[in-house]
């Protein structure tokens, strides 16, 4: 019997409780997409596992539903089809909540619990949009143009109103470009971005044009929006202001009606479930601001038998993501035997070559839009949603004597809500450090446990049968 025909014969059960795979995806973003097709290509079981309905992740959502209507889209198709046909076992709707040692893990799909063991797994759990704390930023009518974005693909929903967008780069002037383009209307883009953004990339421009497809795109975005007629405001301080709702935003003081504010400062590495694995170590990325999971070239990490692809690994964009899912896909069939060291090798050299071409314009991108600092964030800002959580309190919490994240949540409960720390430990960890007056790499971020998602006993229970 051939290996695709094994497969499906396989594929016509469900999962057995307690099985086995040769690989274990987590995600069905381009990375983790792209990884599991490889794999496949190389005769290897592969389970995919995805919060989502449909595969694609952010970038992609929902390409399956509607026409390819740029290159984008047209990457994110083609990923999906292979994959699609590739025979790798696809679990929509499934949380991953625990990787124990020897490669089990763990996860809930339609109410229960269930666990394999894989031989080898790869953690393509893409970014989450970084923080960005303003007063206000907790009222209805305000929140993440992440958020905003996926209601635009997944349920074609256009912002009404007076529709403001505040923060900075790439995906602001993505999103103002998709929901014009579906009717929507925006009052106006404030722009945060700190000055000189241009200056500062300059040094890097050669390099980005290795890739210049990515700065024409950002200019052809710019020049449809302002060609809409939004006005974009170049401001230092923005406050969402209203009586149980956004009623308006005062942006450097001036006042200004709103009936909604999407806000952006950037994306950073979704480390929530690296951050859990006992032995999986993690570094301060200086230039992004971010802690990232420390990898080989491969994508290996410091735990065995797992391996991290993508923007979870560090931010560098569909394509670049994509590429890292085959190579790390290319030395997990290694580690299993399917392929040799040299064959690898040999596949993988393309590769490098051009996931190194695609990431050619990160250190320009990184230049011009740098995370803005924690240390501007007001006193009264909450910065913990969860436990409403101000930034004045940890700093008084620091001032104490409190030196790190984790010791915020015996001073304030700060990360000790239902996110755990997701949304706000960025912004957590960056008001400790600049009030400390420390590099942030010498400042621990909250740690996570498994499991890390809420989960209930009647899930658990299914464990048992």
């Amino acid at each position: 019997m051939s290996i695709e025909a094994e497969w499906t014969a396989e594929q016509a059960a469900p999962l057995k409780a307690g099985g086995s795979v040769d690989l274990l995806v987590l995600g069905a973003g381009p990375a983790g997409l792209a990884a599991a097709t490889e794999a496949r290509s190389h005769g290897m079981k592969v389970l995919v596992l995805d919060e989502n309905a449909a595969p694609g992740g952010q970038v992609h959502r929902g390409v399956e539903s509607r026409p390819a209507k740029d290159d984008q889209d047209k990457d994110g198709a083609k990923l999906v089809a292979a994959f699609r046909a590739s025979g790798a076992e696809f679990r929509p709707g499934a949380t991953l909540w625990a990787v124990d040692a020897g490669g089990k893990v763990f996860w809930s799909e339609a109410g229960a619990a269930r666990s394999v063991t894989a031989g080898r797994i790869i953690l393509a759990a893409g970014a989450t949009e970084r923080p960005l704390p303003i007063p206000g930023w907790t009222l209805p009518g305000v929140m993440g143009i992440g958020a905003a974005q996926i209601a635009l693909k997944t349920a074609g929903l256009v912002p009404e109103g007076a529709v403001w967008l505040a923060g900075q780069g790439p995906l602001l002037w993505l999103y103002a470009v998709q929901a014009l383009a579906k009717g929507g209307r925006i009052a106006g883009i404030v722009d945060l971005s700190p000055a000189g953004g241009l200056r500062r990339a300059m040094p890097f421009l050669t390099r980005a044009l290795k890739a210049p497809e990515y700065l024409l795109r950002g200019l052809l975005w710019q020049r449809r929006v302002k060609r809409a007629g939004v006005q974009v405001i170049p401001a230092r301080d923005i406050r969402a202001e209203g009586e149980g709702r956004l009623t308006h935003i005062l942006i450097d003081g001036v006042a200004h009606p709103a009936d909604l504010l999407l806000l952006h400062d950037g994306v950073v590495p979704n480390t929530q479930v690296t951050r859990a694995i006992a032995g999986l170590k993690h570094g301060w990325d200086p230039v992004q601001r971010c802690w990232r999971p420390g990898l080989d070239l491969w994508g290996n990490t410091s735990a065995e038998g797992v391996m991290v692809a993508g923007d979870s690994g560090g931010i560098g964009g569909a394509r670049a993501a994509a590429l890292s899912g085959r190579i790390a896909a290319l030395e997990a069939a290694r580690a299993l035997g399917r392929i040799t060291t040299d064959e690898r090798d040999g596949r993988a050299g393309p590769l490098r070559l051009l996931r190194d071409r695609q990431l050619a314009p990160r250190p320009f991108l990184d230049a011009m839009f740098p995370p803005l600092p924690e240390a501007a964030i007001p006193d009264e800002t909450i910065l913990c949603r969860c436990e409403e959580v101000t930034a004045g309190r940890v700093r008084e919490a620091v001032g104490l004597g409190c030196l790190g994240a984790n010791q915020t949540k015996a001073f304030t409960r700060a990360g000790m809500g239902p996110c755990q720390g997701r949304v706000c430990g960025p912004a957590v960890h960056g008001v400790i450090a600049a009030a400390r007056g420390v590099d942030p790499g010498e400042v621990d971020p909250f740690r996570t446990r498994f499991p890390t998602k809420p989960l209930t006993l009647g899930e658990l229970a299914a464990l048992a049968g």
